[in-house]
Parts: C-alpha cells; sequence; structure tokens
C-alpha cells in the first residue's frame, strides 16, 4: 500500500510525495490505522525505521481536519523526547508533514532562555514538542496549559528514564486530561519501561517491528580486538581510508570527546564534538557543519546518541563500547536510516571484552569480528602521522579544557 492510497488529507500526501515517501515502512503500516481510529499505541521498533512519520501523519491530519471547525484553543499534541537535538528534529519533521495544512508545531528544551519559548506559546501552537524538565518548569511557572491536550507522545522513554526524567513525567501527566490519546514509542524495553508504558495508556495497540534483531538489517556491523592506547591510529586510519565519508565516532565521557578530538587533530583531520558539557549553541553548530558535510568527523557522548539524526552517516565507530548493552543499539542505529545502507565498526579492548558479552547476549547473537594480523596491526600504528605523540602537548590540552570548564560553572 502506498501513502497515495491512504485515506488523508492531499496537503498531507503532497507533503509526502515532496520528502520522498513513498510506501510506509513497517512501523508506519501498523501504527498509523490504530492512530487515526483514536487508540492507544505502544510501539517497539529499531531506530532508523521512521518511528517520528509513524506517529507524526496521523496526528496531524486528525488536528488539520479538527481545525475546519472551531475547537478551544490551546496545545492540542505534547511529543516528550529526552534530548535537545532529539526535539529539534522531531519538531522539524512535524513542521515538513504539516506545511501547507492549519497545522503548527513548536520544541521547547532547556539550556537556553524560556522567554523567547514562552512568546511563541502566547501566540498558538498545536503541537508542542518538549523535554521533561523544561515543559514542567514552564508548567509549574503557569506560562503553559495542557487542559486542551488530546495526545501525548513519549519517544524514546527509555532514554528519558536514563536521564532520570521519569519524576518530571509523572508529574506532568496530572496537568493532562485524562480522556486522551496516549503514543508510546520506544527502541528498546525492559520491566521499568513496561510498568510506565501501562500506568499511561488504556487496553494499547501493542507493536513489535524486528524484536528478535534490534539492529537494522541495513546494518553491516562488525567490531576489531584493538588496545585502549591504539584506538587512536585505528580511528586516524579508518577516517584517512574514507575522505570522502561522514564518521559518527561514539565515545564514553565528555572527556574522552574532546581527547579524541585533539589526537584526530594533531594529525591533521578536521572533527567537532558534541555532549553535555557543550552549550546548546555549539552542539547545534556541530550538528549543522556534520549534517552539511562541512565537517566530516563528529566525536559524541551517549547523551546525544539518539538526538542526532543526520542523513547519510556512512560510519558509526564505538571508539569505546558502550556501557549499556542497549546503547548499542541505539549508537549503531545512527547509519543505515531508511533504506540507506550503513556500516558500524566498534574497538573493543581487554578491559572492554566482558561488556561485548553482555552487548552479544542482548543481541542474541556475536559479532563479527574483523580479524587483524600482528602485521597489519603493527602497520596500522606505524600509518599513523602522530606515531611521535607529543604527549606533553596532549596534556596542556585537556588542563585547558578542564580550566574551561571550571570558568563555566562559575
Amino acid at each position: 500500500m502506498k501513502f497515495s492510497e491512504y485515506d488523508i488529507s492531499p496537503e498531507i500526501k503532497r507533503n509526502l510525495e515532496t520528502l520522498g515517501f513513498v510506501k510506509p515502512t513497517d512501523i508506519q503500516f501498523k501504527a498509523i490505522p490504530p492512530i487515526l481510529k483514536g487508540e492507544d499505541v505502544l510501539a517497539i521498533a529499531q531506530t532508523g525505521t521512521g518511528k517520528t512519520a509513524a506517529f507524526a501523519i496521523p496526528v496531524i491530519y486528525l488536528l488539520h481536519e479538527q481545525k475546519r471547525s472551531k475547537t478551544p484553543d490551546g496545545v492540542k499534541c505534547v511529543v516528550m523526547v529526552p534530548t535537545h537535538e532529539l526535539a529539534i528534529q522531531i519538531n522539524e519533521v512535524f513542521q515538513q508533514l504539516s506545511r501547507y495544512t492549519r497545522v503548527n508545531s513548536f520544541a521547547i528544551f532547556g539550556g537556553v532562555e524560556q522567554q523567547p519559548q514562552i512568546e511563541k506559546l502566547e501566540k498558538g501552537i498545536d503541537i508542542l514538542v518538549a523535554t521533561p524538565g523544561r515543559l514542567f518548569d514552564l508548567v509549574s511557572q503557569g506560562f503553559l496549559k495542557l487542559n486542551a491536550v488530546e495526545f501525548l507522545i513519549l519517544d524514546e522513554a527509555d532514554h528519558m528514564l536514563d536521564l532520570g526524567f521519569i519524576r518530571d513525567i509523572q508529574d506532568l501527566i496530572k496537568f493532562l486530561p485524562r480522556n486522551r490519546q496516549t503514543l508510546f514509542f520506544s527502541a528498546t524495553i525492559n520491566e521499568k519501561i513496561k510498568d510506565l508504558a501501562y500506568s499511561l495508556v488504556r487496553n494499547p495497540i501493542r507493536i513489535h517491528v524486528s524484536p528478535k534483531d534490534p539492529v537494522a538489517k541495513n546494518i553491516n556491523h562488525s567490531m576489531a580486538f584493538v588496545e585502549m592506547d591504539d584506538k587512536r591510529f585505528f580511528l586516524e586510519r579508518v577516517i584517512s581510508e574514507n575522505p570522502d565519508s561522514k564518521i559518527l565516532v561514539f565515545v564514553r565521557t565528555k572527556i574522552r570527546a574532546e581527547r579524541v578530538s585533539a589526537a584526530m587533530e594533531r594529525v591533521g583531520i578536521k572533527s567537532m564534538t558534541i555532549h553535555g558539557d557543550k552549550d546548546q549553541k555549539d552542539r547545534l553548530i556541530a550538528l549543522e557543519q556534520f549534517r552539511s558535510g562541512e565537517v566530516k568527523v563528529l566525536i559524541a557522548s551517549d547523551v546525544t546518541a539518539r538526538g542526532i539524526d543526520i542523513p547519510m552517516v556512512d560510519y558509526v565507530i564505538n571508539y569505546d563500547l558502550p556501557e549499556k548493552a542497549e546503547n548499542y543499539v541505539h549508537r549503531v542505529g545512527r547509519t543505515g536510516r531508511g533504506t540507506q545502507k550503513g556500516n558500524a565498526v566498534s574497538f573493543c579492548s581487554t578491559e572492554e571484552r566482558p561488556i561485548l558479552e553482555e552487548i552479544e547476549s542482548y543481541l542474541e547473537k556475536p559479532i563479527k569480528v574483523l580479524e587483524i594480523d600482528k602485521s597489519e596491526y603493527s602497520a596500522t600504528l606505524d600509518f599513523s602521522a602522530s606515531a611521535k605523540s607529543d604527549w606533553q602537548g596532549l596534556m596542556k590540552q585537556q588542563q585547558e579544557y578542564e580550566s574551561k570548564k571550571k570558568k563555566k560553572k562559575r
């Protein structure tokens, strides 16, 4: 079935055609009909399968049709997401799909001044995409009323719980009408998520898309055994041998992100970093330059893993293995989006082997190992232009980074 055959408004069909949407993905095919019928939905689907459009298309259509007649003013749909970047990107999808309709949307999040957001809300918004913290702040201050909300959507709810938003979510529910439609989307699920989900939905339609294999089939994922101190040499080689590729590198901590970026800079490789210590403005600049291809290498921490939805990411490099096995799925899901092919390569050091075992247990299958013989391993170390590392320079850069952090906190 094609989108042109769906019983939705011609304006939305026009937008879908412009964006290149022809046939629905599995999650869209299964989720759109029950949402249109007013059902609550609990959906588990791997990243990169089109979850945002799965809830955006029917909600925009229903609100567009509703606005043909006079309805009470106020926010009609609230979409809760875990990160600033994800809020911005989901709002962009809503804006693209609602073009030519009567529906408008807006994103709010912390880390920026709230006054411009308040002024925008006062002008009237139909769909509000928000991080729970800023949403709760504006509600508790009386700047935002949620009494007219008809749709509540939680996206990447498991990550919101990881970031400690459960209290904000529970407090916010008290301000929402009981008679609402709730849509719950996530890439992974556990007992804690189930408890939250079933406390919010009523007799939901349950949808699982490829639950047996959380990594999309169009991602070629593999791993190499590389010692911790040697990882930078292997990263340099991957980048140098793929000069035209967009490469997203994941590390475990903010400090590691800056260190790896500095190491690449020393060998003439330009990169940008994105992590929790970065100002929102700097994070958005980094994403935009990576999106446009101006910068080919983006180094990120796990906090931003689900906020990065950049088209045509050729490689995801797990420079450090994630501490949580399920985060492996979210990381590699940044490549191979939609129908595109992608590559994910992980570096595993001796001390990370227990983490690798957890990841393979979570995936219920082993990750393909890239065999590297001793001569090739040595050749990679010799390949690096930074084989004679300037360790004093590295320490100086790290001290400068720590100094900037302290000044920022003051």
